[in-house]
């Protein structure tokens, strides 16, 4: 474990050896033309209605924003993110990988979008030192089960936890668990609902592999209820990944609260949702928190138009510092980034204001108001957090 003994993000009369720090984000996308622009990209053909190369994607962030300097070096997609995780050093860095890492060529049949990156770039995943990667998402099988079972090994030889799909219901079902210092224990589960567009044949079966797919939020509680009770242990963190909710909006279905609050109530100390093109609202409860869409970290999706009224062009970067003995929430913050040219970069106070409004208007339940401080960087206000907690 880590942490910054007496810097300002301390948390005064606890040690910073009885703390973990998680880093995540929403959706990874690194397939089609960001993977084109990497050291090893994959054939560029794509099976989509109007684009039918993966470098168009390349063609229109350039026109948007200037040339890439194709081949990129693994780290640059990353950008000024590494700075930030340089200096937080978060013990655990978690994502939902989007993407299908595989050389297989066939694409499911009937499906709109496919997202692949080469295995020679997962790489690319080494310089944010990614340790859990979130797979029950609607395209980890964009390119069929030989396409899920090589993401799966390659995350294996990288050292790479992962959770959410597998070779049956049993392997996807179960917890990723990362152990950032002795005696310490991150127990991650992913899942998927239906209204995140997971076809219903991805989901995994006894003896047939595929991701972890709930029907609907009743279903998925059931499921997890039941697991939080019986894996996690005195001193565990447990952290659920679900994949829920359509990409635009802000609207965010009741069933989804319900079953955020049933997790925590069962022992979950973080709900960390995605699917959302861009930043949904959040929510504390009982002094835990709730993201209901963290938004894209890493797309391709520059120059596209139809929704610049999400600011779908920024990004956050979530921390959250735990004490694992009670699971209490000791600090929460967020770093405001900006996508330009397929990388990150440090949000300006224009873009970091935008996001603060935005997450103030769209907090939901309890939740205590977001402030900036004086680098940009969003955070609940200590004190509202320490009552909840």
């Amino acid at each position: 474990m880590e942490h910054r003994s007496g810097s300002r993000f301390g948390i005064p009369g606890i040690p910073p050896d009885h703390t973990v720090t998680l880093f995540f984000c929403g959706d990874v996308m690194t397939g089609r033309g960001i993977d084109q622009v990497l050291p090893h990209p994959a054939s560029p053909e794509l099976y989509e209605d109007y684009v039918r190369n993966a470098r168009d994607y390349v063609d229109l962030a350039t026109a948007a924003h200037g040339e890439i300097p194709a081949p990129v070096g693994f780290d640059y997609i990353w950008g000024d993110a590494l700075g930030e995780l340089a200096r937080f050093r978060p013990s655990v860095r978690l994502i939902n990988l989007e993407t299908s890492i595989t050389r297989h060529s066939v694409p499911w049949p009937g499906k709109a979008i496919h997202y692949r990156m080469h295995p020679g770039n997962a790489r690319c995943l080494q310089p944010a030192g990614i340790d859990f990667c979130a797979l029950a998402n609607n395209h980890v099988l964009d390119w069929g089960h030989e396409g899920l079972r090589e993401t799966c090994r390659v995350l294996d030889r990288m050292g790479i936890a992962h959770a959410g799909a597998g070779a049956n219901e049993l392997s996807a079902s179960r917890p990723a668990c990362v152990q950032p210092g002795p005696g310490a224990r991150v127990l991650i589960w992913s899942i998927g609902l239906a209204d995140s567009g997971i076809p219903r044949e991805w989901a995994a079966r006894d003896e047939q592999a595929g991701v972890w797919r709930a029907g609907n939020a009743r279903e998925g509680a059931e499921a997890l209820v039941q697991q939080i009770g019986s894996e996690k242990r005195p001193g565990d963190l447990a952290v659920v990944s679900v994949h829920w909710g359509s990409n635009w909006g802000y609207r965010i279905p009741r069933e989804h609260t319900i079953l955020a609050r049933r997790l925590i109530d069962a022992g979950a100390d973080l709900i960390h949702g995605h699917s959302s093109h861009h930043i949904r609202g959040m929510e504390l409860y009982r002094g835990r928190p709730i993201l209901y869409g963290c938004g894209d970290f890493i797309n391709d999706y520059e120059g596209l138009r139809g929704y610049e009224s999400f600011r779908p062009d920024l990004a956050l970067m979530y921390f959250c510092r735990l004490a694992p003995a009670d699971g209490r929430l000791l600090r929460f913050w967020m770093t405001p980034m900006r996508r330009e040219r397929f990388a990150l970069h440090r949000a300006n106070e224009e873009a970091s204001r935008w996001l603060e409004d935005v997450l103030n208007r769209e907090r939901r339940g309890d939740a205590p108001p977001f402030t900036r401080d004086e680098e940009g960087r969003l955070q609940w206000v200590r004190d509202a957090v320490a009552r909840q907690g």
